[in-house]
């Protein structure tokens, strides 16, 4: 099932997972509790109360060309993926964007107990949400450099290393993964 607002899929041996568009108020206390922990280092909130939280939340939620999107697991929020166009963010001024190229960040929130494959599960399914757009040809990702579990977790779901770039916040690795065939 999938429209402008909502994506879902059962996953055999996982569950049902949903993506539905952040709401900020409501959602902003899960968010917080995510990025305020040292794992979340890298997604550069750490600091951010959860009413800052709201606010960077509703902000996005202002742009035509950002959207934040929390992913539930069986109607358990899970994770926190955001997509942009890159012409439109900052990205856009360090590398040359493709027709087609789509942008996206992905939050793991703090597990309720180790489960292998989990985020490789999750990641899978943020991949087919960006590509339920025929127009999208190319998922760019831009994990901090210095974040090596993130770019060897992208690298094993079949992106490829672009270049680092500079950008206003951090230095950055590129992570490129073209639609797939057919």
């Amino acid at each position: 099932m999938t429209d402008r607002h909502h994506h879902q899929r059962h996953v055999p041996g996982f569950g049902v997972v949903a993506f539905r568009p952040v709401d900020p108020d409501a959602d902003a206390e899960v968010i917080h509790g995510w990025t305020s922990q040292e794992r979340a280092r890298f997604w550069g909130m750490r600091d951010a109360d959860r009413d800052r939280v709201a606010e960077i939340y509703r902000y996005v939620d202002s742009l035509p060309t950002h959207h934040a999107w929390l992913t539930l697991r069986d109607g358990q929020p899970v994770a926190l993926f955001q997509t942009y166009q890159p012409e439109h963010d900052p990205l856009g001024e360090v590398y040359p964007v493709r027709p087609g190229d789509h942008g996206g960040h992905l939050l793991i929130g703090t597990p309720v107990r180790p489960e292998p494959g989990f985020t490789g599960t999750l990641l899978g399914e943020f991949v087919a949400f960006v590509f339920t757009d025929p127009g999208r040809l190319r998922l760019v990702m831009e994990p901090d450099a210095r974040n090596d579990k993130a770019i060897a977790r992208l690298r094993r779901a079949g992106f490829v290393e672009g270049p680092l770039v500079d950008l206003p916040h951090k230095r950055a690795r590129l992570m490129f993964l073209d639609r797939p065939a057919g």
